[in-house]
C-alpha cells in the first residue's frame, strides 16, 4: 500500500510555513482515486475557472499594455527622441534581448525561493512602474528633446541629453525586470489552479492554455491597431497612458483574486547543478580507462528528485561516462536515507549514471538550440526594418483614404499564425498522420524545420518587395525632380505588399516556435525545465543581440561617409540597400538551415536507447505534454526487489 510522502524525504508532511496553499502530496488509494493534499494534510481546494477571472484578466491587461508599449517603439525613438534608425534599431535589438534573456533569471528566482505567484506579482509591479516612467519621457517636455525645427532644405532636431536618455533607459529597465517575472512562470501559474487528478481538471487546463494564446492574439490585434494609431495620429502621451492604465487593471486583477490561487510552494535546488558535476567529474576521471559494458558497470543510484524518470544509456558524448566510473569502494557510502545503492562520498568526483545522462540531455539539445538564435534574427527585423519600409510605403486604405500606422504591419505575422494553426489542427495533422504514421503529423524536429524553411522564403520575398518598393520611390523622386540628398519621398508603393513576407514569417512561427516549446519541455530532464520554459527567450534573447551586431557590422562595411554613400542600411531607406540586407539575411538563413538538418540527423530523442535515432515516429516519448512547469509529488511503495521507488505524479 503507497503511503503519502514529502518529496525527497519519506516523512509525513508537516505544517507549511506561512499561510500559503502548498501542494505537497498525491495520496494513491490503489484504485486509481487521488486526493491532493496540502502541507498540513488537508484537501487542497482547487478553484479552477473560479480564479481564471483573475488569472486570464491579468494576462489580457497585462500583454495589451506590454505589447502596446513595446510595438511602437521604434517610431517613437527616432520621431520623438531623433535617434538615427541605426541607433533606434541596435537600442531596440538590445531591449528586446535583454528583456528575452531576463526570464532565465525570473524562472530560477521562482523555483529556487520566490515561486510562481510572488514572481508574478512582483513581474506586473515591476513593468507597471517602467511603464509610468516611459509615459512620463512623452508627457514632460523636460524628459524628451525638442521638436525639431524647420530650416532651409529640411529640419534642424536636437538630439536627447544623458539625463533624458538615463530616464528612458530607466523605463526599459523596470520593463525588463517586469518581462523576466511574467514570461517564465503566467502560463505554469495559471495551469497550477485546476486539479490535474480529475477529468474536468484536465480539460480545464487544455481549455485555459486555448485562451491563453486566444488572449495573446487579441493583445496583439488591439496593441497594434488602436493603442498604435493613438501614438502615431493623437499624442504620444495618450498613447503610453493607456497600456499604463491597462497595466495596472491587470495589477488589480492579479492580486484581487489572492485568496483564490493555489500557490505551489518551490523546489529549490539549482536545476544544472548536476550537470556541472558530471563536467567536473569527468574532467577529473579522464584518465581512468573507459568501461567495457557502461550500461551494466557505472555507478547507479536513486535520484535524488522524485522529478525524474530514468533515462536508459545512450553511446554520445562517451567521455561523459567516466564520471560514473568508481574506482574504488571509498567512493560510495551507505545510503541512510534508505534509498539502497548507496551514494557518492563526493558528488564532485562520482556521478551516477542517471546525472550523465541528464548532462548527455543537455548537450544534445544545445546544438540545435544554436541554430534557432540565428533562426530568429529574421524575426528581429519586424519591429524594426519592416516599420520603416512601411512609414516610406503608401499606407492608405480604402476609398476613404485611411492611413494605417506604420507599426501596425506588425500584425499580420500574428494573424497569419492565428488562421493557420487550427487550419493545421483539423485538417493538415490528420492528413499527415495518415500518410507518415506520426501522432502530430511530423516530428517536432520535423516541424521546426519546415519553419526555417518558411524563415529563408520570407526575407527573399522581403530582399525582392523592397528592390520594387526602392525603384518605385527612386523613380517617382525623378519625375518630381527632387533631390534624393535633401527630402525623404514616400514610395507610391503599397505597403500592403509587406504582407506576404509577415504572413510567411508567421507560418514559419507557426512551426516552428510551437515546436521549440514542445521540444524543450520534453527533451530536457524533468527537472531541469524551469530552463526548458526559458531557454525559447533566451534564444530569443541571443537573436536580437545578434540582429543588433549584424546592422553595425553591415552599416559599418558598406557605408563610406567620404564618398557620400550611405550604405545599406541608410537614413532614407530610398538612398539604401536594404534588399540586399534581407538577401543577406536569406542566405546566413539557408546555411544555419543546412546546418540544422546536420543537427535534426544527429539528434537522439531522450528516453530512446542506443537502437533510438532523432526521427523515431513519437519523439521518443508516449506521454501528452503541454507547455507548463509541473508541479510533481510523490508516493513512495516499498519494494523488495529495488527498494523504495518513487512514482511521480506531474501537474
Amino acid at each position: 500500500m503507497a503511503r503519502p510522502s514529502v518529496p525527497g524525504t519519506g516523512e509525513h508532511p508537516a505544517a507549511p510555513a506561512g499561510g500559503d496553499t502548498i501542494l505537497a502530496v498525491v495520496h494513491d488509494d490503489g484504485t486509481g482515486h487521488h486526493d491532493s493534499l496540502d502541507a498540513a494534510g488537508r484537501e487542497v481546494r482547487y478553484r479552477g475557472w473560479k480564479a481564471m477571472p483573475f488569472v486570464i484578466g491579468n494576462e489580457t491587461f497585462e500583454k495589451l499594455g506590454s505589447i502596446g508599449t513595446a510595438a511602437n517603439l521604434m517610431v517613437y525613438l527616432t520621431s520623438v527622441f531623433h535617434m538615427t534608425n541605426l541607433r533606434a534599431a541596435v537600442a531596440l535589438n538590445v531591449f528586446g534581448g535583454t528583456t528575452n534573456l531576463a526570464t532565465v533569471f525570473g524562472a530560477f528566482a521562482s523555483d529556487l525561493c520566490l515561486g510562481r505567484y510572488a514572481t508574478v506579482g512582483f513581474g506586473c509591479v515591476a513593468t507597471l512602474i517602467g511603464m509610468i516612467i516611459l509615459t512620463l519621457t512623452a508627457g514632460v517636455p523636460a524628459l524628451h528633446p525638442p521638436p525639431c525645427s524647420a530650416v532651409a532644405g529640411g529640419q534642424q532636431c536636437a538630439g536627447a541629453t544623458k539625463g533624458q536618455l538615463a530616464v528612458l533607459a530607466l523605463s526599459f529597465l523596470f520593463i525588463v525586470v517586469g518581462a523576466g517575472g511574467i514570461r517564465p512562470c503566467s502560463l505554469p501559474f495559471g495551469a497550477d489552479q485546476f486539479d490535474p487528478n480529475t477529468e474536468s481538471g484536465r480539460r480545464g487546463i487544455n481549455s485555459f492554455f486555448n485562451w491563453y494564446y486566444f488572449t495573446l492574439t487579441i493583445a496583439v490585434v488591439g496593441s497594434s491597431t488602436g493603442i498604435i494609431y493613438v501614438q502615431s495620429n493623437v499624442s504620444w502621451c495618450i498613447g503610453f497612458a493607456i497600456p499604463t492604465a491597462l497595466m495596472f487593471a491587470s495589477c488589480v486583477l492579479f492580486f484581487a483574486g489572492a485568496g483564490l490561487y493555489v500557490r505551489v510552494r518551490p523546489e529549490g535546488g539549482i536545476p544544472l547543478a548536476s550537470v556541472f558535476r558530471v563536467a567536473v567529474a569527468a574532467a577529473r576521471k579522464r584518465r581512468a580507462p573507459a568501461p567495457q559494458d557502461p550500461a551494466a558497470s557505472l555507478f547507479r543510484t536513486r535520484h535524488a528528485s522524485s522529478l525524474v524518470s530514468r533515462l536508459p544509456y545512450t553511446d554520445q558524448f562517451r567521455f561523459l561516462d567516466k564520471a560514473a566510473v568508481v574506482e574504488s569502494d571509498s567512493e560510495v557510502v551507505d545510503d541512510s536515507s534508505g534509498g539502497g545503492g548507496g551514494k557518492p562520498r563526493d558528488p564532485w568526483r562520482l556521478c551516477s549514471l542517471q546525472q550523465v545522462e541528464e548532462a548527455k540531455c543537455v548537450l544534445r539539445i544545445m546544438p540545435v538550440w544554436a541554430t534557432c538564435i540565428v533562426y530568429y534574427v529574421a524575426f528581429a527585423q519586424t519591429n524594426t526594418y519592416v516599420v520603416l519600409q512601411a512609414a516610406q510605403s503608401d499606407r492608405r486604405l480604402g476609398p476613404g483614404g485611411f492611413e494605417a500606422p506604420p507599426a501596425s504591419f506588425t500584425i499580420f505575422p500574428m494573424l497569419a499564425l492565428a488562421v493557420w494553426i487550427p487550419f493545421y489542427d483539423r485538417l493538415v495533422v490528420p492528413w499527415l498522420r495518415g500518410l507518415t504514421g506520426v501522432e502530430g503529423g511530423m516530428t517536432l524536429l520535423q516541424r521546426m524545420g519546415v519553419g526555417m524553411a518558411l524563415s529563408v522564403v520570407a526575407m527573399i520575398v522581403a530582399g525582392v518587395v523592397e528592390q520594387r518598393r526602392r525603384e518605385l520611390a527612386v523613380l517617382h523622386q525623378a519625375e518630381a525632380n527632387r533631390d534624393l540628398l535633401s527630402v525623404t519621398l514616400v514610395s507610391p508603393a503599397s505597403a500592403f505588399w509587406l504582407v506576404p513576407q509577415l504572413a510567411a514569417l508567421g507560418l514559419s512561427e507557426a512551426f516552428n516556435q510551437v515546436s521549440q516549446m514542445e521540444f524543450y519541455y520534453k527533451q530536457f530532464p524533468e527537472n531541469m525545465r524551469s530552463v526548458a520554459g526559458s531557454l525559447i527567450f533566451t534564444g530569443l534573447a541571443m537573436s536580437m543581440y545578434l540582429s543588433g551586431l549584424l546592422v553595425v557590422v553591415v552599416h559599418r562595411a558598406t557605408a563610406d561617409p567620404v564618398l557620400g554613400d550611405d550604405g545599406w542600411l541608410a537614413e532614407n531607406l530610398n538612398r539604401g540597400k536594404l534588399d540586399w540586407f534581407y538577401f543577406l539575411i536569406a542566405f546566413i538563413g539557408a546555411v544555419n538551415f543546412f546546418v540544422f538538418l546536420a543537427c535534426a540527423k544527429w539528434y537522439r530523442y531522450k528516453g530512446l536507447d542506443d537502437g533510438g535515432r532523432g526521427g523515431a515516429d513519437d519523439d521518443g516519448v508516449h506521454v501528452h505534454v503541454h507547455q507548463w512547469q509541473p508541479t510533481t509529488v510523490q508516493v513512495v511503495d516499498d519494494c523488495p526487489e529495488e527498494g523504495r521507488v518513487v512514482r511521480r505524479r506531474s501537474f
